[in-house]
């Protein structure tokens, strides 16, 4: 497979920030998942989705309004790459850092940015770890005084003009990968959906929650492996574009053959950052443009092990 299949380029990328909202929680009912309030909001404000690229992991910043979001930190070995990112894009502070789950590749550069930058609000996936990777974290965590939680599901947020659904995880899980916290982000009629690590067993119970998954753009479940992005998922949420965060060469093949091919028959726009380097989508309320074409190449990952 050719490295860097499109060249992306985000560096030059000037962002245009008002003022911002409030980020508070719109919904806080631990039990009414299927009461939360809906918000109308005059106007929409430009959002930026910055998919970054991480090799093996996940990392994605989101602008609006002045306020940013972080999903994910990548390994830790990119702990600088996506502080140095946030920093281009003029990040100070983050209104809330998401750690989906406590795997390390999606965890294991958030000591540095909770060391670096001011953050304040931190949900997490509730699956400790003893590990090395797990216990820098919290340590970064305490030496800023800064707590942690998973946020119920049906609980509503903003972040500017825009505002973000927790739709998982549902129950308790024996893994960490269907453990994720699944979020669904909207800006005016522009969707975006976050469902980390998670699979078919946790697939399976978003779907039953009752809660609204449809979207225009889909962040692949666990970076393209055939254990999510299950049929009956897709056909829920039916994306137009889709994101898959893995490196060229991993060792677990990803993406599998079997999820391209149903992104394929589906008419699916695919971007990929093993192909395209990081990728970026602006929304204005109505529209989404991107930093580059999607790819072409359909091909799968060879897996190593």
């Amino acid at each position: 497979m050719k490295k860097k299949l499109f060249s992306c380029i985000v560096g030059g990328i000037i962002l245009l920030l008002t003022a911002c909202g409030t980020t508070t929680a719109i919904s806080d009912s631990a039990s009414d998942i299927g009461t939360e309030e809906v918000i109308e909001t005059e106007s929409s404000s430009e959002m930026q989705v910055h998919f970054i690229d991480v090799g093996q992991g996940d990392a994605t910043l989101i602008l609006c309004d002045g306020q940013s979001m972080l999903i994910d930190a990548g390994d830790d070995s990119k702990g600088t790459t996506v502080w140095n990112y946030l920093r281009k894009q003029g990040v100070t502070k983050l209104d809330y850092l998401v750690l989906t789950h406590t795997d390390a590749d999606h965890i294991g550069g958030a000591d540095v940015i909770v060391t670096k930058l001011e953050t304040d609000t931190v949900f997490m996936g509730d699956f400790p770890k003893d590990n090395k990777v797990y216990g820098g974290l919290i340590n970064a965590l305490d030496n800023k005084s800064l707590t942690w939680s998973t946020p119920n599901v049906g609980n509503t947020y903003t972040l500017g003009t825009a505002t973000f659904t927790i739709l998982a995880p549902n129950r308790k899980y024996s893994d960490p990968n269907n453990s994720s916290i699944a979020l669904l982000i909207q800006n005016g009629e522009n969707k975006f959906l976050f469902t980390g690590d998670a699979e078919e067993e946790a697939e399976i119970d978003m779907l039953a929650n009752g809660l609204e998954m449809d979207c225009d753009v889909l962040q692949v479940g666990h970076h393209g492996s055939r254990t999510s992005s299950t049929s009956d998922f897709l056909d829920a949420v039916t994306p137009e574009f889709a994101i898959i965060s893995c490196e060229e060469g991993n060792s677990y093949g990803h993406p599998h053959a079997e999820t391209l091919n149903k992104f394929r028959s589906m008419g699916v726009k695919v971007y990929r950052t093993d192909e395209q380097g990081s990728i970026v989508a602006v929304s204005d309320g109505k529209e989404i443009t991107w930093n580059c074409a999607p790819s072409d190449s359909w091909q799968a990952g060879e897996s190593k092990k």
